[in-house]
Parts: C-alpha cells; structure tokens; sequence
C-alpha cells in the first residue's frame, strides 16, 4: 500500500467523483438550462433596464413616477414571490402563456426583477458622462439619437461595467430558484443525485464549484472588455 492510497480513499469517501460521472449529462442538460435562462434574461433585462433608465431620466413626471413605481416595487419584495406570482397567475391573466414552458416563465420572472436593478445602474452611468461632452456634440448638430449612440451610451456602459458583472453574477445564482418551478437547473441536477443516491456531498458541492467556474469566466470576460474599452490607456495603467 502506497501514501497516496489512503489519501485517494478518503476523497472517495467525503467526494465519490465516480457518482458524479454518472450524473454527468444530468449536470450537463442543468448547465445548459441554467446557461440560456441567465443569458436571455440578461440581454432582456439590459434592453427593458435601458428603456426603465431613459423613462427615470425624462422631465416629464407621467413617465417617470410609473417606471420609479414599478422600480422600488420589485426591489421592495422578494425574488422567490415574484417567481411564484408570474408563475402562478400570469397563466390567468394571459391565458395563451398556459402553454409556455416553466423555462420560459422562469427566464420572464427574472428578466421583470432584474430589469429595475440594470436601471439603476445605467441610469448612473448615463449621469456620470460629463454635460460638456453631450453639448459638445449637441454643439456639431448631432440628434438626441446620435448623441446617445456615439457619446453617452458608450461611456456609460464602460464606466458601470463592474456593476453590470456583480449584477450578472446575481442574476446567474438567482437562476437556482427557477428549480422551485421544476425548471431543470443546474441545482435540480445536483438535488436528483442527492434524491437517488443520498449523496449530498456529491451533489451540491458540484454545484458549487460550477458556479464557481462560471464566475471566473464571466470574470475574465469582463477584464477583457474593459481592456477593449480603454484601448492602449488600459494597457499603459496596467503595465
């Protein structure tokens, strides 16, 4: 007998990787699931989080009391009763959603909670571009158009981009709660291993440590960005 095989059999014992292969498709479908709930709610809650901005940011008090409303009602209350309320009522409300997938639902519920929290991020980063660079540009006779496409838009989203990264992180973990709706997540898949083999260990520390993995990626993929961004400044601050 060699050192390293008591040592092998006490990570058998506290972690059977070999059960874990077993359920390797099952976490594979969980990733995949949990991959497309995020992503689309993410490029649906940037989308509706702009246009929640832009109606905070508008003079007229008509347009942006409703989105202020609509803004701290959602911050006000809980991730999992909102879920559970798109879920169980929208069907009654819009029958034709009967017929949806859970996965769709789910990735509805996250995109209306995330929405609000993308707002206010953007509409900070739309405050922070500097007044003498949007007259600068209102100077040349660029449209309102032009001027949030090529000026404010732009540097808002770069000076938030770390924000939007912690937002995103979130939004990635909150997806854990579509399980409670029998979407086939990623936790789902760690909690069919326990069910079936009682092997919590097994289970959720895999989960975790998915997680995990997918936060460092997202991690480099915003470092990567923010270098685009700042072009050779970025490169010179960093050497």
């Amino acid at each position: 007998m060699t050192f390293l095989e008591p040592v092998a059999d006490w990570i058998v014992g506290v972690y059977n990787y070999r059960i874990v292969a077993l359920y390797a498709d099952e976490f594979a479908r969980g990733i995949t699931n949990t991959l497309l709930a995020a992503s689309a709610s993410l490029v649906l809650s940037l989308v509706l989080g702009t246009a929640l901005a832009g109606m905070r940011l508008s003079p007229s008090r008509l347009i942006s009391i409703p989105a202020e409303v609509y803004i701290q009602a959602i911050r006000s209350t809980p991730l999992l009763l909102q879920i559970y309320i798109v879920y169980f009522a929208l069907p009654h409300l819009v029958p034709a959603t009967a017929r949806w997938p859970e996965l769709w639902i789910g990735i509805l519920a996250l995109t209306l909670h995330t929405a609000p929290y993308m707002a206010e991020i953007i509409r900070s980063g739309i405050q922070s571009v500097a007044k003498g660079q949007i007259e600068g540009g209102l100077a040349v006779g660029m449209t309102f158009r032009q001027r949030a496409q090529h000026i404010v838009l732009p540097q808002a989203f770069a000076n938030i981009l770390p924000s939007l990264l912690g937002q995103t992180a979130i939004l990635v973990k909150d997806t854990s709660l579509l399980s409670l709706i029998t979407v086939f997540d990623l936790v789902a898949a760690g909690m069919l291993l326990n069910s079936e083999r009682i092997k919590p260990n097994e289970g959720f520390l895999s989960v975790a440590v998915i997680y995990f993995a997918i936060y460092l990626l997202l991690l480099v993929a915003s470092r990567y960005v923010e270098r685009k961004l700042a072009g050779p400044a970025w490169n010179k601050a960093a050497a």
